[in-house]
């Protein structure tokens, strides 16, 4: 095979660059994705390159040799890193093949015809190296799409940190997300180990979410519409994740601070019981001013219920599960029963304990929030300092309808 393609290589060589001619202009009217992304002649140079080593590698064949495939994983690294779909990339180095065998043969009988049964032997080992040339190529843009693909994540990581974090430019951030220069958006945290921002994308008519997710927990910025705040609850409620929701801001130069309050919401999030996990900061505005200030809240807590805090373990979760209660039975005895299944004088005489304690009166409005805000801080210390145990705050079974 060797000596035949050495008596017409001049030949060959010049129909080859005929066939690359052919062949690029065949792709180009064929391929609207070359078309967008190649001019001619640098799709022509790299064919003209494909065919001339498939015959080097045809010639090395009948030696014992292994083709050289370094061009070929090139070509397959450059058309990844341009974007070229694989598919595209495949076909043409299958019309490469069958139009260059076209050629050997024209070529080999218009030098002797007579020749043309020693070719058909090397149709096979020429089907190999291509064959070896397509893989080669193949793996290379896998390998390069998914360094690409990598790179393109960490890109947008890096982008969705800028404007939730408050580094950078929030306007060439958003952007480079696709992200309008006003709109309605939100931000979700998650708590340490949740996961599950995605199912805020399910459904028809979902927003589109964009999610980070670091060592210190899951954001999502959501891009609402005209879908309204409380749909975000709805879509984490199914998943029983802990989760802060921020107020909706409408310029992308707010969202860090909106990930600030999503935090802050976060931290008012039950950290266990029954009901929903998931807070909207508007819902919980004092309990958040007590999470926005670590050391009043610490001093809040000692102050108000340090008698309450000071008692045997067990005294103290049941008067501080009983307080939450009431609070959350907008102060009704009645239903705080119910929720807690005692009598009511129980809860009663655990109210006027409670009362007698910590010097406060729940007949006055303004100690009635100063207990509510300590309670908050103590809530709030029990799910940071121990998240996976029950917090004072009680667990509520059932949640009979109040009046009015």
């Amino acid at each position: 095979m060797d000596r035949i393609i050495e008596q017409i290589r001049e030949d060959l060589a010049r129909r080859i660059a005929v066939t690359a001619d052919r062949l690029a202009d065949r792709t180009l009217a064929e391929d609207p994705a070359y078309a967008a992304l190649l001019g001619r002649a640098e799709l022509r140079d790299r064919i003209h390159l494909t065919l001339r080593q498939a015959v080097e590698g045809l010639v090395r064949s009948g030696r014992g040799l292994a083709p050289e495939l370094a061009d070929a994983r090139a070509t397959g690294r450059l058309r990844a890193e341009q974007g070229l779909p694989l598919d595209s990339l495949l076909r043409t180095y299958r019309h490469s093949g069958r139009m260059l065998w076209q050629t050997l043969v024209e070529a080999v009988a218009a030098h002797d015809r007579a020749a043309l049964p020693r070719l058909l032997p090397g149709a096979a080992a020429l089907w190999d190296v291509l064959d070896q040339m397509t893989d080669a190529a193949s793996q290379a843009y896998r390998q390069a799409e998914a360094a690409r693909g990598e790179r393109d994540r960490a890109y947008r990581a890096a982008l969705l940190d800028a404007l939730l974090d408050g580094t950078g430019t929030a306007a060439e951030a958003a952007a480079q997300l696709g992200l309008p220069e006003r709109g309605r958006f939100a931000v979700v945290v998650l708590g340490p180990g949740g996961s599950g921002s995605e199912g805020l994308e399910s459904g028809s008519g979902a927003p589109r979410v964009l999610r980070r997710i670091r060592a210190d927990g899951e954001s999502a910025l959501v891009e609402l519409g005209h879908l309204p705040l409380e749909s975000l609850r709805e879509g984490l409620a199914p998943l029983g994740v802990r989760a802060g929701i921020s107020p909706v801001v409408e310029d992308p130069a707010d969202l860090a601070r909106a990930r600030r309050l999503a935090d802050l919401a976060l931290r008012t999030a039950p950290g266990s019981g029954g009901g929903p996990r998931t807070a909207l900061l508007d819902e919980r505005l004092p309990a958040a001013l007590v999470a926005a200030q670590a050391e009043l809240a610490d001093r809040l807590r000692q102050v108000v219920l340090g008698p309450v805090l000071a008692l045997p373990p067990e005294d103290c979760r049941v008067l501080l599960t009983t307080l939450g209660t009431w609070l959350a039975c907008q102060g009704s005895t009645t239903y705080a029963a119910q929720r807690l299944y005692c009598h009511r004088n129980t809860v009663s005489n655990r109210l006027r304990r409670l009362e007698q304690l910590t010097g406060r009166s729940l007949s006055d409005p303004a100690q009635v929030v100063e207990l509510a805000l300590a309670h908050a801080a103590v809530v709030q210390r029990a799910a940071a300092t121990a998240p996976a145990s029950p917090i004072p705050a009680g667990t509520v079974r059932r949640s009979p309808r109040l009046p009015g």
